[in-house]
């Protein structure tokens, strides 16, 4: 694959935002079913009165109910498309797309730039409250409530064990001919004075229900249901757990993705589509 955009067409970043809960996720499906993609290429074809349907990349395809505040991506237009709507194209947008998502900024990008595989890291957040009256209500869409009280240094004790890079199939929904491997640069939990737990994760990608794999291991230590070695025992045996819950999807937020300095994007994109393996592992699939 190559980074380079076709004759005639800039390349262009956006930055958004989404409330994941009335969609199917990020990607376009068949069948109609309502994505952040479609949404905002929808209005990106009506506000620039084009006839082509330009397509969107994006740094991480996030499920169905998973909210976005930091999320890029980036589109190929026509220069000449660029040249006549880029000065109004991000009111445009604001009016045309529906309120759950939000375009923020639109600017041409730096050469070499790819919104997933130049990306370094992707910073999520999962947040959790064990208050025994429940949820507050204006956060219930972005809060997970739950019903045991959670010991969260026994949580972050179980965090430790999982930094670094590994080959996380335990927690990973296996996709053909995709690897596993991940480095896991963070794993921290907070609890704050409103009771919301918050646990910031943080990797150079993850694969496939990776961070609500590891929050439902981490859970089940705060609750007392398993000691502060399981998730990392379970991560060594390199299967998945029928203990290890996927928690639900709506405490989930993509907060912010990572970028090298631009003359740099090139060469991370590179290195981002080689094959990934574990020292001493055979090689693994396309990331």
């Amino acid at each position: 694959m190559s980074d380079d955009v076709a004759p005639g067409h800039v390349r262009v970043r956006l930055d958004l935002s989404y409330d994941g809960t009335a969609f199917s996720g990020w990607a376009k499906q068949a069948g109609g079913r309502r994505t952040v993609q479609g949404e905002i290429e929808d209005a990106l074809r009506t506000v620039t009165r084009s006839r082509e349907t330009y397509e969107l990349t994006v740094a991480g395809r996030t499920d169905a109910g998973v909210h976005a505040r930091g999320q890029v991506a980036h589109v190929d237009l026509p220069r000449e498309v660029w040249a006549e709507h880029h000065d109004k194209l991000l009111k445009r947008l604001a009016g045309r797309l529906p309120k759950d998502v939000r375009v923020w900024a639109l600017r041409e990008a730096p050469q070499g730039f790819d919104a997933r595989f130049s990306a370094v890291w992707r910073r999520y957040a999962y947040r959790v409250t064990d208050n025994p009256g429940g949820v507050d209500p204006l956060l219930r869409g972005h809060v997970l409530w739950h019903d045991w009280p959670l010991d969260v240094d026994a949580m972050s004790e179980a965090a430790r064990a999982l930094l670094g890079e590994h080959d996380f199939a335990a927690y990973c929904k296996k996709r053909e001919g995709a690897t596993t491997i991940r480095t896991l640069q963070e794993l921290s939990l907070e609890k704050g004075a409103d009771g919301i737990i918050t646990a910031t994760v943080r990797a150079d990608a993850f694969c496939h229900n990776m961070v609500r794999s590891l929050i439902g291991a981490l859970l089940f230590v705060g609750d007392g249901h398993r000691p502060p070695d399981w998730p990392g025992k379970v991560l060594a045996a390199g299967v998945r757990d029928s203990a290890v819950h996927v928690v639900r999807p709506h405490g989930l937020t993509l907060e912010e993705v990572g970028y090298p300095a631009d003359e740099l994007l090139a060469a991370r994109s590179r290195e981002a589509r080689n094959k990934r393996s574990l020292p001493g592992a055979p090689g693994a699939g396309c990331c």
